[in-house]
Order: structure tokens, then C-alpha cells, then sequence
């Protein structure tokens, strides 16, 4: 009988049109903490939430703080080879769309076109301004703010917030409508490197599996969606996609 690997490898094979959702697994093999995970950032601070930011001065430069103190880590990384193993599938022609939970913009990097990408939480690369939403990048918005110590503005005078989904902010529409419609297209759903524990982004997955879709879930460690799985493999992502993405021989 074959092994979950060989299942999910012959799952891979049939499909034409495959999701593939990731989280935050995906990137620790590129130095990227997983934030929300054990002895993540979250776990020892209290995160700034979105009326915060907007309301408070004090919120603002702790918010700015942070940032600044985690970027230089953050710009540093790059691809690694799961990110390069999505690239191959959509080479490959079977790739529908690839929808992120990330803001650390590495499967852009990567080479997956724009056109099948998805970031549901934003891009830390960048920031926005609250008046015009203009955008500007996170260099030069950090600049702003070590130069002066004060909350960065744009040059219109409005305040500059990083362009990722905050704790307490809704999703943009027009992305989570790109989710869920490739999710209802795809005829194979795989979740990579997510607990799927956060909503709403983890129905995207949950969807597809939902429509009936094959679902296969790489992740160390448990998920919230194990039990919806019909494959589950745990380990580290950068060694088992390139073998579930990869040619068959």
C-alpha cells in the first residue's frame, strides 16, 4: 500500500488546477520567525491593534518601534526551496493560485506571477498613507522615522501605517473574493505551513475541502484542519514540497 507522500504525490499528479495556501511555515527555512508560533513575537508582546494605531500618537511610534527593530531581518531573507517548489508547479502548468497569509512578499520573489498571487495580509515592504493611499517603501518610511524618532507621514501630511493587515483590521474585500473563487475553481486544495488557526483566512482552504476538492495539508506540527485533511505531512516544508511538487520519474 502506498504512504501519504505517494498519495499526495499521486494527488498532485491528476490535478490541473491546484491552490496552494501558506502561512507561515513556508518562510522560517528563509530566517522569517513564525510571529503567532511558540516564543513568537506575540507571544511576548501585546500586538498594536488597528484603532490603536489610528488613535493614539503613543501606538503609532510603538508600532513603528517594532517595526524598525524587525526589518532588517525581514528585507534580508529570501526565497527557499518551498517557495521555489510552488514556482515549479506553476511551470509545470498546474498552479491555479496561490493565496498567502504572509507579508514578507517571497513568493513574489520567487517568481509566481502576480496574476495567481494572493496576499490576503498585506505587503511589509511597503507602507500606506491613511489620507491619499499612496504607497511608499518600507526603507523610506523607516528612514523618516529614525531620522526624527516621530510616526512617518507621506508627503501629503497623512500618517504612513505599514501596508499589512493589522490585529483588528478587516481583510480586503477584493482579495478575499480572489480567494474564495479559487477555491471554488480548484480541483486540489494544499496547505502548507499554516496552523489554520486564524480566520477568516483559514476558510480558504477549508472551502475547497468544503466543494468536495482533495485537501492535503503540509505542516509541522498539528493543524486546526487536520481531521478535514485527507493527507496530512508533517515536517519542514522546504523538504517536502520540492518532493511532492516536483517532476514524477
Amino acid at each position: 500500500m502506498p504512504g501519504d507522500s505517494e498519495k499526495a504525490k499521486e494527488l498532485v499528479s491528476g490535478a490541473r488546477k491546484i491552490l496552494v495556501f501558506t502561512g507561515a511555515g513556508i518562510s522560517t527555512g528563509s530566517g522569517i520567525p513564525d510571529y503567532r508560533g511558540p516564543g513568537g513575537a506575540w507571544t511576548r508582546r501585546e500586538p498594536v491593534l488597528y484603532r490603536e494605531f489610528i488613535a493614539s500618537t503613543r501606538s503609532k511610534l510603538d508600532y513603528w518601534k517594532y517595526k524598525a527593530e524587525t526589518f532588517p531581518a525581514f528585507s534580508a531573507a529570501a526565497p527557499n526551496a518551498a517557495h521555489l517548489a510552488v514556482v515549479a508547479l506553476e511551470k509545470a502548468g498546474k498552479l491555479l493560485a496561490v493565496v498567502t497569509q504572509n507579508i514578507d512578499s517571497l513568493h513574489r520573489s520567487a517568481g509566481t506571477h502576480t496574476d495567481k498571487l494572493v496576499e490576503l495580509h498585506g505587503s511589509g515592504l511597503y507602507a500606506e498613507c491613511l489620507d491619499c493611499f499612496e504607497w511608499v517603501s518600507m526603507r523610506e518610511a523607516l528612514a523618516a522615522f529614525k531620522g526624527d524618532g516621530a510616526p512617518p507621514q507621506c508627503r501629503c501630511g497623512g500618517w504612513l501605517k505599514p501596508a499589512v493587515v493589522m490585529f483588528g483590521e478587516p481583510l480586503e474585500r477584493e482579495s478575499m473574493i480572489k480567494a474564495f473563487k479559487a477555491a471554488e475553481d480548484c480541483d486540489l486544495a494544499v496547505s502548507v505551513g499554516s496552523s489554520l488557526s486564524v480566520e477568516p483566512a483559514a476558510s480558504v482552504p477549508l472551502s475547497a475541502k468544503a466543494g468536495g476538492k482533495p485537501y492535503i495539508i503540509v505542516n509541522r506540527g498539528p493543524t486546526a484542519h487536520d481531521k478535514a485533511a485527507d493527507i496530512k505531512l508533517d515536517g519542514d516544508a522546504c523538504e517536502l514540497l520540492p518532493a511532492l511538487f516536483g517532476p514524477r520519474h
